[in-house]
């Protein structure tokens, strides 16, 4: 009998025994797993638990002080920067200012790394703006100032940058964290699509584990710098899960109209 073919996803990121101090302080304790490719894995945990401080380093915006990194296989120094900038796209908890810039300005200059700061815009830059308006919906507000826009359009825009830079992987930094619940849901949904229709791998810090477990396919949870638990959503949502996590009693019940789990604070 012919085997079977592994419907597994490969590994995006293979973390070996991974660590980072700074000033004799211990940020992130030895951790080791694999975050896979085409999903969206959910980071969560209290505040100073390490979850931007991992993030980061994934970006390449920190160096790891201990163990190795393998992204799609290759140790992270091992790439060269613009193929990594090709390869991978990352959204901080605090964008950088966009005076003066139009929302097509600003979404055009992720196709920066396809052709450097003299390189000449050509076709398929211009297509793949296009696209990044169309799949994000921006299409509306793309030649107004960013300045103008709503902290979810914002978001949008800035979404609509690392879409049209065609990465395979996204790492977003607490990408909802100023947002009212209606546009919580409106990024977080947007980021489903995009992880569905073009593939990506995305990693995003999250505090509400209700919008983590809506939203994300697998969830990694850390303590302290320690990874404390992981797993899909329905592992993680569990009351003794959840107390070891954020330390405090929480009721678990089935949502009515998704059924899914919801915790609330005892």
């Amino acid at each position: 009998m012919q085997a079977l073919p592994d419907a597994s996803p490969a590994p995006l990121f293979e973390l070996d025994a991974v660590s980072f101090s700074i000033s004799q302080r211990t940020l992130i304790e030895p951790l080791t797993l694999t975050i896979p490719e085409g999903k969206i894995i959910g980071l969560i945990g209290h505040n100073g638990s390490g979850k931007s401080t991992l993030l980061k380093i994934l970006a390449r915006q920190q160096t790891a002080t201990g163990g190795t990194i393998r992204f799609k296989g290759r140790a992270l120094p091992e790439w060269g920067d613009r193929a990594f900038s090709r390869s991978l796209a990352y959204l901080p908890q605090q964008t950088p200012p966009a005076s003066g810039l139009l929302v097509r300005e600003l979404v055009a200059m992720g196709r920066y790394p396809w052709h450097g700061a003299l390189g000449r815009f050509g076709k398929e830059d211009r297509e793949k703006v296009e696209e990044a308006i169309e799949l994000t919906g921006i299409a509306p507000f793309t030649d107004r100032l960013v300045d103008t826009l709503s902290g979810g359009e914002r978001q949008r825009v800035w979404i609509a940058m690392l879409v049209a830079q065609d990465a395979e992987c996204l790492l977003l930094d607490e990408p909802i964290s100023a947002l009212d619940i209606a546009h919580q849901i409106e990024v977080m949904s947007l980021v489903r699509m995009l992880s569905h229709e073009k593939r990506l791998g995305v990693v995003v810090v999250l505090h509400d584990v209700n919008v983590t477990t809506r939203f994300c396919d697998d969830v990694i949870a850390l303590h302290s710098g320690r990874l404390i638990a992981r797993g899909a959503p329905e592992y993680i949502m569990t009351v003794g899960e959840l107390k070891r996590i954020y330390g405090v009693d929480m009721a678990v019940m089935v949502h009515p109209q998704t059924g899914k789990p919801v915790a609330l604070p005892c």
